[in-house]
């Protein structure tokens, strides 16, 4: 049987794009690795032609106007720039929806971010910085995030998922960072009027999109424009696809919007023309954020296409015996290699520490300091940005050195966080936890905080772990989801569950109606025997069958009349479907477990998942 997963609503949650964003990152290493293997494969079984096919030119004219750049320049100033777009987009949803929406807590991944990066390039530089090399400081900033994730899911299974989500905050500001750096020290001999006309060509498209306007090809056209003037202005042009992510903004879909596309969709269902089929589409596409759309439509292509071709295109170089015994001596490698793999960590876990010590404790991260330290380990394989900016700096024997370099990093900081994950196994349980799950609050997603005296409440009020839900009694996900809650609160007796209202009105005429009924025999003591009642009848939501209902379970049917005709109960609905506002719930059964949103299905073995790692993190924090 599959797990549960779906939900009442138009859309899916847009409270699920990180771990959609972490799942692609995951497998795609696969490819890249693929890809990189193929690359050095085939540089050294034919390097004749692996460099040939790759310096091929290609050239775009229009009229007397035309720009012509060898193969290998296509897929790392073009292709590149719009992997940096998806990049800029998961960049603009973390500081809109993610761990970043807490400004407080912006502070302490951007100290990590730029400790991560200072303290390899200050690595670099002490073994390089008095030689022409030291140009290359730039290879050591970035941490190359699908590679990492991959490789953190193989060798470090137990690290909590919040190390995952506290790398990628890191790695957000690690990128715009080094963009920054590749735009201002990397690029070539600068002209203004193509820059010029590059800057203006982008403040038109903010002014459009501050406007409101969400044509795609209106953008994809100014996104080009740009794109070509920066490329001919001498600066590096994947700048503009970062730009372009970032003013694409991340929003949950609001309840109005899926009333309006559901409305649109009768009217189509009502009469099928196109013209209604058009404003269907338009009204579901409305709904969601531009943010999450590209970011589903175009992430697994910069995985799954891009990046690897990318590893094939930069990846190969020639391996002999005479150039393993240079690499292994030279400055160059081995100042990446340290930089990487010492710096990195050290930076990371360095400033995240210093940030604390400094606060007074006030701003922690949100996972312990293994969990810290093995990001930072794992934050040592820097290989995208790295043989970009790689590239740049270097040329001929200097280029296949940092390579390898860069190769020899990853492959060394792969290792040591596998050590540091077993060496983190074999600690006492509790001294365990601690180091994995630290001692910080997280961020907490559930707008209005349970109240005991007003919400309905099944189980201890003291207990260690609130499992909170929105439903809606119509909704047959919320039936399914019924026995499982029953189920969980049989098998953990430490759990406060919460229920609240979410009548979809728009797809459940009958909901407003039920949730009206249970609040009216909420006065008479009877809110949960009514529930279960509800939610196991859900084909019988009809006007008649209330008072049967009250009547079998024992309630005064003059008083439950009284009071479901005088609407008794509407006030607490309407506050309850405030609270899902303000919470970002568009969708039932929504559940939030200890204040946290839960992602993805809630059959029975994936809601005891969160609900014990809940139960973990409480008492780390404790």
């Amino acid at each position: 049987m599959e797990p549960f997963s779906g939900h009442t609503a138009w859309v899916r949650r847009f409270d699920t794009p990180v771990r959609e964003f972490l799942r692609t990152e995951t497998a795609s290493a696969v490819f890249v690795v693929g890809a990189t293997v193929a690359a050095l494969v085939w540089a050294n079984v034919g390097p004749g032609s692996y460099a040939k096919v790759w310096e091929t030119s290609f050239s775009l004219q229009l009229g007397h106007a035309g720009i012509s750049h060898d193969l290998r320049t296509w897929v790392n100033t073009g292709l590149m720039a719009f992997f940096f777009f998806v990049v800029g987009l998961e960049a603009r949803r973390e500081f809109d929806m993610g761990e970043l929406r807490e400004r407080r807590r912006v502070l302490l991944p951007v100290a990590a971010g730029l400790g991560g990066m200072i303290v390899p390039i200050v690595i670099y530089l002490v073994v390089n910085g008095r030689s022409p090399a030291g140009y290359g400081w730039g290879v050591v900033m970035s941490t190359d995030t699908a590679f990492a994730l991959g490789v953190l899911a193989l060798v470090a299974r137990r690290l909590p998922a919040r190390a995952r989500t506290y790398m990628l905050t890191v790695a957000v500001v690690d990128d715009l960072v080094a963009l920054l750096v590749i735009a201002v020290f990397y690029s070539g001999e600068i002209v203004m009027t193509a820059l010029v006309a590059a800057v203006l060509i982008f403040a038109a498209m903010m002014v459009l999109n501050r406007l409101g306007v969400r044509r795609g090809v209106v953008y994809v056209l100014f996104g080009l424009a740009t794109w070509v003037a920066m490329s001919q202005s001498g600066v590096e042009p994947v700048v503009v696809g970062l730009g372009m992510g970032l003013l694409t903004y991340a929003s949950p879909a609001a309840r109005e919007d899926l009333e309006r596309a559901t409305d649109l969709f009768v009217l189509f269902r009502e009469q099928p023309t196109a013209e209604y089929a058009r404003s269907a589409r338009a009204g579901l596409t409305y709904a969601i954020s531009p943010n999450h759309r590209l970011l589903q439509l175009y992430h697994p292509w910069t995985s799954y296409v891009i990046v690897p071709l990318f590893a094939l295109a930069n990846a190969g170089i020639v391996i002999n015996g005479e150039f393993l015994r240079r690499a292994v001596t030279s400055p160059i490698t081995l100042a990446i290699v340290v930089a990487y793999v010492v710096g990195k960590p050290l930076g990371i876990a360095g400033s995240s520490w210093l940030v604390t010590r400094l606060s007074r404790g006030s701003v922690r991260p949100p996972v312990g300091w293994a969990a810290i330290t093995g990001t930072g380990m794992i934050a040592g394989i820097g290989f995208t940005v790295a043989l970009l900016i790689a590239t740049i700096a270097f040329h001929g024997t200097q280029l296949d050195e940092a390579k390898f370099g860069i190769l020899a990093a990853g492959v060394c900081a792969a290792l040591l966080t596998w050590t540091l994950a077993r060496a983190t196994a074999l600690l006492p349980p509790r001294m365990r936890i601690r180091a994995l799950f630290g001692t910080s609050e997280t961020v907490v997603d559930l707008a209005m905080p349970v109240d005991d005296e007003r919400d309905h409440v099944r189980g201890p009020i003291e207990a260690p772990v609130t499992v909170v839900e929105y439903g809606d009694f119509q909704c047959p996900y919320c039936g399914q989801a019924e026995p499982v809650v029953r189920e969980l609160l049989a098998d953990h007796g430490d759990i406060r569950y919460v229920w609240r209202h979410l009548p979809l009105r728009d797809v459940h005429p009958a909901a407003q109606r039920a949730a009206e009924v249970a609040e009216a025999a909420a006065e008479q003591g009877a809110f949960w025997e009514m529930h279960d009642l509800l939610l196991a009848c859900q084909h019988e939501l009809d006007t008649a069958d209330y008072e049967s209902y009250a009547r079998s379970i024992g309630l005064d049917v003059e008083k439950f009349r009284t009071a479901l005709g005088e609407r008794d109960g509407a006030v607490h609905i309407d506050e309850d479907i405030e609270s899902a506002d303000l919470s970002g719930v568009s969708g039932t059964p929504t559940f939030f477990i200890n204040g946290r949103r839960h992602n993805g299905a809630y059959d029975i073995a994936t809601l005891s998942a969160a609900v014990k790692l809940a139960r973990v993190t409480r008492a780390a924090t404790s």
